[in-house]
């Protein structure tokens, strides 16, 4: 009989990659790992793992176990909340993930709604990028989380996670001046073009937000020159108002934009969505959080934005300007206007 816990580990080295990620991962020792994997070999009868160099991969039977327990960690998933849904009322830890503009926004109304019709739930929340929530998840790190991917950067596919979409909104260029634009129907290259020599502020290395902006500023015909790389979409934009650099913010983050800050609609969208573990999505804490999501996404939309994206944009026709800070502006005037040309 195989052992479900070590088929758990063998999921993960084919996720991971690495004996060593799997360990820490799994708060284990690369040893335990190795022999737990060492006795699931032995249970199978055939060979799962071969080593190549210094790393281990799975041979061809062990690849096509992974796909047979991600099948019974998904069967055991649906048992879960099966047994979950015949207790009596909703209670006990939920531990959720979000990115940071999510937690300003989505999470603070979801939880409010939760906690007012389900008060012996425990709302636990931590944020992380959503890169890391698949694996966070698999290890029962996070039991539900909002995610998102960008245009540029679609979410890969994973067989171990089932989601459902919440909101899709516009990308907007920050800027402290605005960028000419002919119409609202401008390419990518012709709004960011302007933008290709200044310093340009992004998320850090290794996270969605760091790869869109890269990869934007590539199909519009650059190389972004990064200066700062902060992940909370509030700096990007206190940044870009004191003539810090360009930088993207998704239409969620622009609603309270700082005074001399340029928001520019560019054809370039971020989508939301709630994860959780493959068979989950009946657990009745999960679903109750996802209701709760859905419904203050709804609130969002219901309070004036635009009917497609759950927030208060901008005039859509032309870059909309705040009212600009004295004393500042001028590195964003002179790099991003055509009207004073691009410097050398």
């Amino acid at each position: 009989m195989l052992d479900v816990r070590r088929l758990h580990l063998l999921r993960e080295l084919d996720r991971r990659g690495t004996i060593a990620a799997v360990a820490e991962a799994m708060t284990f020792t690369a040893s335990a790992v190795s022999q737990q994997l060492g006795v699931l070999e032995r249970e199978a009868g055939v060979a799962l793992l071969e080593r190549s160099g210094r790393r281990v991969v799975l041979t061809p039977a062990g690849r096509s176990l992974v796909a047979h327990a991600d099948a019974v960690l998904q069967r055991l998933e649906l048992a879960v909340a099966e047994l979950a849904g015949a207790r009596e009322g909703i209670g006990g830890p939920l531990r959720i993930g979000t990115f940071p503009s999510g937690g300003h926004t989505i999470v603070p109304a979801a939880l409010a709604e939760l906690t007012q019709r389900h008060p012996a739930l425990e709302p636990m929340v931590q944020e992380i990028d959503s890169a890391r929530v698949s694996d966070g998840l698999r290890a029962g790190e996070l039991d539900v989380a909002l995610v998102h991917d960008y245009d540029f950067v679609p979410a890969s596919p994973d067989t171990t996670v089932d989601e459902v979409p919440l909101l899709e909104e516009p990308v907007y260029l920050v800027t402290n001046t605005a960028v000419r634009t002919t119409s609202r129907s401008g390419t990518l290259a012709e709004l960011l073009g302007p933008c290709a020599e200044v310093p340009w502020i992004t998320a850090r290395d290794g996270t969605t937000g760091h790869a869109m902006a890269v990869r934007a500023c590539q199909a519009a015909g650059f190389q972004p020159r990064i200066r700062h790389q902060v992940n909370d979409f509030r700096t990007v934009l206190a940044l870009a108002a004191t003539g810090q650099g360009a930088g993207f913010v998704p239409e969620m983050a622009t609603a309270q934009s700082p005074a001399g800050v340029v928001l520019t609609k560019l054809p370039l969208y971020r989508r939301s969505k709630v994860a959780f573990r493959a068979g989950g999505g009946t657990h009745p804490a999960i679903a109750a959080f996802v209701a709760a999501a859905t419904a203050a996404v709804g609130a969002m939309r219901g309070s004036g934005p635009d009917e497609k994206t759950g927030s208060r944009p901008p005039a859509p026709d032309r870059p909309h300007e705040a009212p600009a800070a004295q004393g500042h502006g001028m590195l964003m005037k002179r790099a991003c206007s055509p009207e004073e040309g691009v410097p050398s």
